[in-house]
C-alpha cells in the first residue's frame, strides 16, 4: 500500500471518528433537550393541575357558602314561624286567663 493510500485511510478513519464523536455529542444534546422539555412540560402540567385544584376548591367553598346561607335563611324563617306561633298561643292563653278571671272561674276571694 502506498503512503498516499495509507494517508487517505488515516484521514478517512479520523473523519469517521470525528463524525462519530459529533453524532454522539448531538445525540447527548438531543437527550438533554428532550429531558429539559419533558421537565418543563411536567412542571407546566403540575402547575395547571394545582390551579385547577385551587379553582375547584374556590367553587366548592362558594357553593358551600351559598348552601350555608340558604340553610341559615331557612332556619331564620322556621324560627320566625315558631316564634309567631308561640306568640299566638301565648296571646290565646292570656286571653283565656283573662276571660276565666273575668267570669270568676278561678274561685272567690
Amino acid at each position: 500500500m502506498s503512503l498516499e493510500a495509507i494517508e487517505q485511510v488515516t484521514r478517512a478513519e479520523e473523519e469517521s471518528l470525528r463524525q462519530k464523536t459529533q453524532a454522539e455529542a448531538e445525540a447527548k444534546q438531543l437527550v438533554a433537550d428532550a429531558q429539559r422539555a419533558g421537565r418543563q412540560a411536567l412542571e407546566q402540567l403540575r402547575s395547571q393541575a394545582q390551579e385547577q385544584a385551587r379553582e375547584r376548591m374556590r367553587q366548592a367553598e362558594r357553593r358551600a357558602g351559598e348552601r350555608s346561607a340558604q340553610s341559615a335563611s331557612q332556619s331564620r324563617k322556621n324560627c320566625d314561624n315558631l316564634r309567631k306561633a308561640a306568640q299566638e298561643r301565648l296571646d290565646a292563653a292570656a286571653n283565656e286567663i283573662v276571660k276565666r278571671v273575668m267570669e270568676g272561674n278561678y274561685g272567690h276571694c
